[in-house]
């Protein structure tokens, strides 16, 4: 029984010193958090700021008359282009003409046959003749009716017919001239199968959509001419913009690369923005420009008047996705035994520049007096963005 005492504590304790050692010995790891930096900081250190010639200033108040630049197209007014078509259709008897030829107005354009002409003349001639009769007719039976040598229903039917011949000899008369026949030169020695189509417009010739002999509709349309005598300019601003922009405002643009400047002055301004959220402005061309033609691209500035606005330098705004950013000083802090800098990516609108300083628009709330934005080097954070992280650390 004792012998069992001693072996029942001796292994008690060897557990207990078992014990007592494990815990002694075990090792504690302790695990940091890893800092989760958001998505519109850029961290750089204090080594990389100094070679990027990474500088902050403060955003500025100015007074400026800057400029908008803006693209759009040459174009003429409504009035000053035309579509020429046959009226009533037919084939092509005869043309001469080429795109880019000038033209005046009533020229011939192209002779046009169509066996529906002939029918037209004939019955507008018997038409005509039948009216002369029942004219005749019809004064006759008035002056009877008027000393009672004829019935009132006899004078209504030759007054019911006179009128209705009148009416279709009018209608007739109408539908001739419309495909350019003038009935008072007409008879039946010079009735003709065939009609020219004339130019409604002096101009030029931008395309010619005929050939001789080719089966024409109504609704084909054979020429088009354009006057470019008055040019204008179609431009498509931000409709943010559009407050900007008013009648009078001098414009600068320019053609393709060509180097030479051009003169416009906004005429009207739309009074609706599209669906695709672009606001249309339109300018009259000054002078003659040389090389300037119809449907050009041109590439503008338009003088915009004195405005105060919040400004930064010019490269202080980068572009990223689309859309315009600052980069804002956030804080200081100390990672490792390194000195970081942070900055905040602030996405912007632009406005009116100049050749150093431009207008941006700032979130609401953003904290114009206290805030310091990234003057110079603001295109090297972005570049530290786009590598996520290659230039950090």
């Amino acid at each position: 029984m004792k012998k069992n005492n001693i072996i029942s504590t001796l292994l008690l304790t060897v557990i207990l010193l078992g014990f007592s050692a494990c815990k002694g010995g075990k090792k504690t790891v302790e695990v940091k958090d890893a800092e989760v930096i958001p998505d519109s900081i850029v961290e750089m250190r204090a080594d990389q700021i100094k070679m990027a010639g990474i500088k902050t200033g403060a955003i500025e108040m100015r007074t400026m008359n800057g400029t908008l630049k803006v693209n759009g197209i040459v174009t003429v007014a409504p009035q000053n282009m035309a579509s020429v078509s046959a009226p009533m259709g037919g084939f092509v008897k005869n043309t001469t003409m080429m795109p880019g030829k000038a033209v005046v107005k009533g020229q011939v354009l192209a002779v046009i046959e169509n066996p529906d002409f002939i029918d037209l003349q004939q019955e507008y001639l018997e038409t005509k003749s039948k009216l002369e009769y029942s004219e005749a007719e019809y004064k006759r039976q008035s002056e009877l009716y008027k000393n009672d040598g004829s019935s009132q229903k006899v004078f209504q039917q030759a007054t019911s017919e006179y009128k209705i011949l009148k009416s279709k000899a009018g209608a007739l008369e109408q539908k001739l001239a419309f495909i350019g026949i003038n009935t008072s030169r007409l008879s039946e020695k010079n009735i003709s199968g065939s009609i020219n189509l004339v130019s409604p417009i002096t101009g030029y010739l931008k395309t010619v959509n005929v050939t001789i002999g080719k089966s024409i509709s109504s609704t084909d349309v054979l020429f088009e001419i354009v006057n470019n005598e008055k040019l204008y300019l179609e431009l498509s601003m931000f409709e943010k913009d559009a407050a900007k922009v008013m009648n009078g405002q001098k414009i600068h643009f320019y053609i393709n690369d060509e180097t030479e400047e051009h003169q416009a002055v906004v005429y009207q301004t739309s009074k609706s923005v599209n669906a695709d959220k672009n606001y249309k402005v339109y300018a009259s061309v000054i002078g003659k420009c040389k090389n300037v033609i119809l449907g050009m691209y041109v590439n503008c500035m338009i003088e915009t008047a004195e405005t105060h606005v919040t400004t930064v330098p010019v490269e202080a705004v980068v572009s990223f996705d689309d859309k315009d950013y600052i980069f804002v000083y956030e804080r200081d802090k100390v990672e490792s035994g390194k000195n970081f800098t942070e900055y905040r990516m602030v996405e912007v609108q632009k406005g009116v520049s100049d050749d150093r300083n431009i207008e941006i628009r700032l979130p609401e709330g953003f904290k114009v007096n206290t805030s310091r934005v990234v003057v110079k080097g603001a295109y090297s954070l972005l570049s530290a963005k786009k590598n996520a992280g290659d230039m950090a650390c």
